[in-house]
């Protein structure tokens, strides 16, 4: 039996994925979650085989609890459901430690092989992420310049981009002031940019604002 723990804010959601895994006699779920610490605190109790993931909760960013769970838990594969797009964040999760990448608008029968595989030891793409990958190892010469940051540096980008002040950032993410202004230097030598405008123009002009999951800490619209 595939113990599975579910992580996702939206309790509609929990029970669509419960519904799906419970037609298969081989899955069950041991344990749900609202938000990243719940989820932390639940792996505590129960153990489980897979973990599934929305990478864009209330409160942490998806981005951190997925690296405590690979740093606490590295035998616990993690699968990432999303309804951000594959092409955009799909290799950066990938990187980041999780096992598998998945839009929540995929079909039952991904998930349930997506789950499988995971669990099985292996990774899980789809043939469109996979694709992206494989173009990106071919042409591996000149990155976009948001490609280059580090996830926390992306994560403050998303939220410079979206209009946040330093202070703002500071107070969400539970870090200084001086810290996030140290960030955000490095975000803008690193995309050789001069200001938050420039930031902000630059993710309108990618289309990131509005396909980014780590804008802000509320939920978003399914």
């Amino acid at each position: 039996m595939i113990q599975v723990i579910i992580a996702d804010d939206h309790p509609a959601l929990r029970r669509g994925l419960k519904g799906i895994l419970a037609e298969e006699s081989d899955m069950g779920i041991v344990a749900e979650a609202a938000s990243g610490n719940e989820l932390l605190d639940k792996l505590h109790k129960t153990a489980c085989d897979v973990v599934l993931l929305d990478i864009s909760m209330p409160g942490r960013g998806g981005l951190d609890v997925l690296s405590d769970l690979r740093r606490q838990y590295p035998r616990t594969p993690v699968l990432v459901l999303s309804v951000y797009p594959e092409e955009q964040f799909g290799s950066r999760v990938l990187k980041a430690g999780a096992a598998g990448y998945l839009n929540k608008q995929a079909a039952s029968d991904q998930l349930i092989n997506a789950v499988r595989k995971v669990c099985a030891g292996g990774k899980y793409v789809s043939p469109s992420l996979a694709e992206k990958i494989a173009g990106d190892l071919s042409t591996d010469t000149h990155l976009p310049p948001h490609e280059t940051l580090s996830d926390r540096e992306y994560q403050i980008f998303c939220m410079i981009a979206s209009g946040k002040t330093v202070s703002e950032i500071a107070r969400e993410l539970c870090l200084s002031q001086k810290t996030i202004s140290t960030h955000r230097s490095r975000i803008l030598d690193k995309m050789q940019l001069r200001t938050n405008a420039q930031l902000t123009f630059y993710a309108i002009q990618n289309h990131l604002i509005e396909s980014c999951p780590f804008p802000n800490g509320e939920a978003k619209t399914m």
